[in-house]
């Protein structure tokens, strides 16, 4: 899901896949969510298949300018797509491709682990990201605007082709 907005397409990608769930779909992964607020220290990971929170970014204090995301709470969350690896879901959703991911890290490893299974996944991209994106993409795959009738067509073409898009 490429979009321009910080944050627009969370609530879009967590309201797909809590919708498919209740399709009776095996939707695994990562959602962004937030508790008690919008703000960076109300945003956690939940994962789709434990329900299972992890704080997604620390704090810093007040004077810092260096990136919050907690890496310990990120390495804690990707166990909930490495076990999506042999559970064999309908679609994983992962919360974001995005600065950790472009410099190769995040969630990157798990991505990779996902296509090389061919398991199918979506996740959100801001335009920024973008370029960083379609390199570790390699032309593979299919950018969705942020709305919901193209997630649903998206996902429903998953089913009439022999692999993953």
């Amino acid at each position: 899901i490429v979009h321009a907005a910080h944050g627009a397409a969370d609530d879009l990608l967590a309201d797909f896949a809590f919708a498919l769930r209740a399709q009776g779909r095996r939707v695994r992964g990562l959602v962004q969510q937030y508790h008690g607020g919008h703000g960076k220290e109300s945003a956690m990971l939940v994962d789709l298949g434990t329900g299972q929170s992890y704080r997604l970014f620390q704090n810093l204090g007040p004077g810092s300018g260096s990136c919050s995301i907690d890496p310990g709470s990120i390495a804690a969350a990707s166990i909930a797509l490495r076990r999506s690896l042999d559970e064999a879901p309908d679609l994983v959703i992962i919360n974001r491709f995005g600065a950790l991911e472009a410099t190769g890290g995040g969630f990157v490893t798990e991505m990779a682990a996902l296509v090389n299974a061919n398991i199918p996944f979506l996740t959100v991209v801001a335009e920024p990201y973008l370029f960083d994106w379609q390199r570790f993409a390699g032309g593979v795959g299919t950018e969705l605007a942020p709305e919901l009738e193209a997630l649903q067509d998206w996902f429903d073409s998953l089913e009439h082709s022999e692999a993953p898009q």
